[in-house]
């Protein structure tokens, strides 16, 4: 932004972040301790798409009703809502620690009750618990690292948060690996959450508050000592008088007057604020990040791939890029800026949506067709609407599986020339890359099929014959395409748009207001997640994966242009410079320009 001083970070911010280890360990303590509850937010937002896929298995209720199954998943985050709420208000009243203990506990519990539920509808409660859990600690735990990190390493220490989580999601889909073949499958994926929680709770217990918040509090010599453990000695006189300024200017601001919705509005600071944070935490969530989250592996199966297992295995993939993507994100974030890695991110998450949306539509567009002699070969179980179908030559799989009265699968013959769910092939073709990939996919011949009724006795048949049976996508030639569109998609979204939105949000607000604008931000992030996952695939069946895609697609170029006008760049600033930026910031279209130096802003003033 122009007229801005950006004090203080340059390329060895992250090389300083790593120096910690053994010049100062006490910050870095408390930067993962709190770190875990990205963990735990990762976790719970991962292993729900793998378990989801075994759920379907043992309650037939939620393989025959989409509602349930994007209520399972969602009920979490409609628990992440409240949580969200309640955290704002519990930051500023009872401390950023205590706020922390308290997510712990509630996400012990859902873990418990999730692992032990006899049917769906314990299963959900056990979700909401967890969701109090997670709401509360993704607003908490980047807000505690950022009050007790060094400006110039800010960026990077609450970017761990980040990594934490996308680290949560990766280790997420290992375990859901691990208990593929573990009797009660999904109760271990779920119930293991626990252990982090646990592990935290222990963690907090040990640390001290936010130094911050205790200089609000007027425990000054409290948050002394603690400040005195952060910053160097040279430091640390300028960050308290710092501190003890902002705190005083906010009290004769405040008076006697409580926080109210139209207070935050009225200040200046504040609206510009929330408009930048809260309009990022929900744009993460409207460009389809926890569609690929939350249903990595039913999208996987969309793509024509039909065994859970593959599809846990593939979706292995964009977990392991989500997390090293967080890795890049500690990197660039105090040396790129937010704004300029913003901007990138969401250019590329645009242009994979593009490209997914086509994949998906070359998909259904081509879909093998219904034999009928290979029906025949399942007389007793035809699908009840093929056979009364007046023009069998036009069903192929896609009809086929939309066939509800009832549902109706697809069993694949195997392919002519290459076995479509070959992975082995497939890798040995990335060797080189895209003519052989091309050249792969041409192999492939996708012989028609049966459209048989679908239950676990034809699915068994099917299998036994070294068939392939689909419910939820079609064999393709495309499939593996929309991989590569997944994967891109992860490597520009988590770099970005993974960790920025909740860096900015832990810098842009006044002290007085930071719990609140907090909670308020992390709400919207998680009504905007609800309303995505509670849809996404209501939407896959009404309007299709292709426009579904391709709607994220509109929003994610929506967000480019709202980053542009709305955003500032925060990369360098203490947090008490932050607020005077936004009391006197303009639009500032330029934003590849690099800012001026401290040492030329001080020869222009002479």
């Amino acid at each position: 932004m122009e007229g801005v001083v950006h004090t203080g970070t340059d390329a060895s911010a992250v090389k300083e972040c790593f120096s910690l280890t053994w010049k100062n360990p006490y910050v870095l303590r408390l930067a993962f301790s709190a770190g875990i509850g990205g963990l735990l937010f990762g976790y719970d937002t991962g292993v729900i798409s793998g378990a989801l896929l075994y759920i379907r298995d043992d309650f037939k209720s939620v393989d025959r009703q989409t509602v349930l199954q994007e209520s399972i998943v969602s009920m979490a985050v409609a628990g992440a809502i409240i949580g969200a709420a309640v955290g704002g208000w519990m930051n500023d009243r009872l401390g950023r620690r205590m706020a922390i203990l308290i997510a712990d506990f509630l996400f012990f519990i859902g873990a418990v009750v999730m692992a032990s539920a006899p049917n769906p509808a314990l299963l959900i409660v056990g979700r909401v618990f967890v969701g109090l859990g997670v709401g509360m600690a993704s607003m908490t735990s980047p807000l505690y690292i950022s009050e007790a990190s060094p400006a110039k390493i800010r960026g990077a220490l609450v970017s761990t948060n980040g990594f934490l989580i996308t680290g949560g999601q990766f280790l997420s889909y290992l375990i859901n690996l691990a208990f593929t073949n573990a009797p009660g499958t999904w109760r271990w994926m779920l119930g293991i959450a626990g252990l982090p929680a646990l592990l935290q709770f222990i963690l907090m217990l040990l640390l001290p508050e936010s130094p911050r918040w205790l200089f609000r509090k007027g425990r000054e010599e409290e948050a002394k000592v603690i400040l005195r453990k952060i910053y160097p000695a040279d430091d640390v006189e300028k960050e308290i008088q710092d501190l003890k300024e902002s705190v005083e200017a906010e009290i004769r601001e405040e008076g006697s007057a409580k926080i109210n919705m139209m207070k935050l509005l009225k200040t200046k600071t504040v609206r510009r604020g929330l408009i930048a944070g809260v309009g990022l935490q929900v744009f993460q969530q409207f460009v389809g990040i926890n569609t690929v989250m939350y249903y990595s592996p039913t999208i996987v199966q969309l793509a024509g791939f039909a065994s859970n297992k593959t599809a846990l295995l593939l979706s292995l993939v964009t977990a392991g890029l989500n997390a090293l993507g967080s890795i890049v994100s500690i990197y660039f974030i105090d040396r790129t800026g937010r704004k300029k890695l913003l901007l990138i991110s969401l250019f590329g998450v645009a242009i994979s949506l593009g490209l997914l949306a086509g994949v998906f539509h070359e998909t259904t567009s081509h879909s093998p067709m219904v034999s009928r002699i290979q029906t025949s070969h399942f007389s007793n179980y035809t699908c009840p609407d093929y056979s009364s179908a007046t023009n069998l030559g036009a069903w192929d799989c896609m009809k086929c599986l939309k066939a509800s009265s009832p549902d109706c699968g697809f069993c694949a013959s195997p392919t002519d020339k290459v076995k479509s769910h070959d992975i082995s092939i497939f890798l040995q073709s990335l060797v080189f890359v895209f003519p052989s990939l091309i050249g792969f996919l041409l192999l492939l011949q996708l012989l028609p099929g049966a459209c048989l009724l679908s239950n676990d006795t034809v699915k068994d048949l099917c299998h036994d014959e070294s068939r392939l049976w689909y419910t939820r996508g079609c064999p393709s030639k495309y499939g593996w395409l929309a991989l590569v569109g997944l994967a891109l998609y992860i490597i520009f979204f988590s770099p970005g748009m993974g960790t920025a939105p909740w860096i900015v949000n832990s810098e842009i607000y006044p002290l007085r207001f930071r719990g609140v604008c907090g909670g308020i931000a992390a709400t919207a992030n998680w009504i905007s997640n609800l309303i995505v996952a509670q849809s996404f695939l209501s939407l896959t069946e009404a309007i299709g994966t292709s426009w579904t895609f391709l709607i994220f697609g509109v929003i994610s170029v929506v967000g480019l242009l709202f980053v542009i006008v709305y955003v500032p760049e925060t990369k360098g600033l203490p947090i008490e410079e932050i607020e005077k930026m936004l009391e006197t910031r303009s639009l500032h279209f330029r934003f590849w320009e690099k800012s001026q130096k401290p040492q030329e802003k001080k020869s222009q003033a002479v």
